[in-house]
């Protein structure tokens, strides 16, 4: 089974658990409370209805005329201000539920923008983060370097710890902030900042949602905006350097196996030497890789040894990428005994690759020196 089909049902059933764990804690922490807060409203609205003498017919009307109101608590929630605010919760997938279209016109328009807006949102999030963590590493390398240290290139810990202290400290700046503006004690609004900045938005604590702050207050509106926008660039930042390299890697292994069926059909041709395309973008490693399997073809036919320790430095560079046909050194004597033509002078069971005659290295792949052989510089097109 490939790798990436394990890592995906890995992933299923880690996900699988972690909900059912999850759904255990919750039902432990929650339920109670929940039955309990159930059974105290039930009994004041008991009182309500024989204080006032309400019908239940009459109490379910109330009801309803109370939950209609409470989105105006805050005033008009669709001016530009409050229109403004539920675009930003619509398109960052907040959704805190505080206010929705009303009419079909507005409802349609709100899926429309959502469908553009979403997707577009995210590609500007993870882009702005990308940018973000190339600046924070650049100012790293440039801060180690100042300070004298050895190495100083910027590692994948440094990184992850700088943004992990980044989304605590956006988060202890909001809940400083909104703690003071809406009146919530320290810990309601850490709460409420991690909620909407990880766009859960489940609405039980909105902010602009007192005393028609919308219309009354525009410098906390317009703090509430920026920090939303804000703080949703450094998480988006944050993940950008850690989920995004987890989401990537079986695009990377697709890629690379692609990479080597191409390598192993091309070997599998006879005369047929495996070639790294000029257009195509390669990194060093993957350069330097492909130029050791070009150098294990050409001399697979020239010394049994060579072609075994070529083979050799494969394996623990690449595993699983010398094809079956290639992978024993009796191909290589084989082919060396059925063409002698090659180099005359040396005798037929002689290998290349002993100390007194070799222009061969015993720690390199290649020839360091063809010069004692010139019937094998045509051999020799990856110099």
């Amino acid at each position: 089974m490939k790798r990436q089909n394990v890592r995906t049902l890995a992933l299923i059933m880690c996900t699988f658990t972690y909900l059912l764990v999850g759904a255990a804690v919750f039902d432990a922490l929650e339920s109670e409370a929940e039955t309990a807060e159930k059974r105290r409203l039930e009994a004041k609205s008991q009182e309500l209805k024989r204080k006032y003498n309400l019908s239940a017919e009459s109490y379910r009307e109330l009801e309803r005329v109370v939950l209609k109101l409470k989105p105006h608590k805050a005033g008009v929630q669709w001016k530009f201000a409050g229109s403004f605010y539920f675009a930003i919760t619509v398109i960052t997938t907040i959704g805190y539920g505080h206010a929705a279209p009303s009419t079909d016109g507005g409802k349609v328009f709100c899926m429309l923008y959502a469908l553009l807006g979403i997707p577009l949102t995210l590609v500007m999030f993870q882009s702005l983060g990308e940018r973000i963590n190339t600046l924070v590493r650049s100012l790293l390398r440039r801060l180690k370097k100042r300070l004298g240290m050895r190495r100083p290139e910027v590692s994948m810990a440094n990184m992850v710890t700088i943004g992990f202290f980044s989304c605590v400290s956006t988060l202890c700046i909001g809940a400083a902030a909104f703690s003071h503006y809406e009146n919530w004690s320290f810990f309601q609004a850490y709460y409420y900042c991690f909620i909407t900045l990880t766009t859960i938005g489940f609405g039980d604590y909105v902010a602009l949602q007192k005393d028609q702050a919308l219309q009354t207050q525009p410098q906390y509106v317009a703090f509430s905006f920026v920090y939303i926008l804000a703080g949703l660039t450094v998480i988006g930042a944050f993940l950008n350097l850690v989920v995004l390299r987890f989401m990537t890697m079986n695009a990377e292994d697709e890629r690379r196996d692609a990479e080597q069926r191409a390598l192993l059909s091309r070997a599998a041709q006879p005369g047929v030497v495996p070639a790294v395309p000029e257009a195509a973008a390669v990194t060093p490693a993957e350069s330097g890789f492909r130029n050791v399997y070009a150098e294990v073809l050409h001399f697979q036919s020239v010394c049994s040894c060579l072609w075994y320790k070529s083979r050799e430095k494969l394996q623990y560079s690449i595993p699983m990428i010398i094809p079956r046909d290639l992978s024993s050194s009796d191909t290589g004597v084989e082919r060396s005994h059925s063409s002698p033509a090659r180099c005359p002078e040396t005798p037929e069971h002689r290998c290349f690759c002993r100390p007194r005659r070799s222009a061969i290295s015993s720690v390199s792949t290649g020839l360091q020196s063809l010069a004692a052989f010139p019937g094998f510089a045509k051999r020799r097109s990856s110099v």
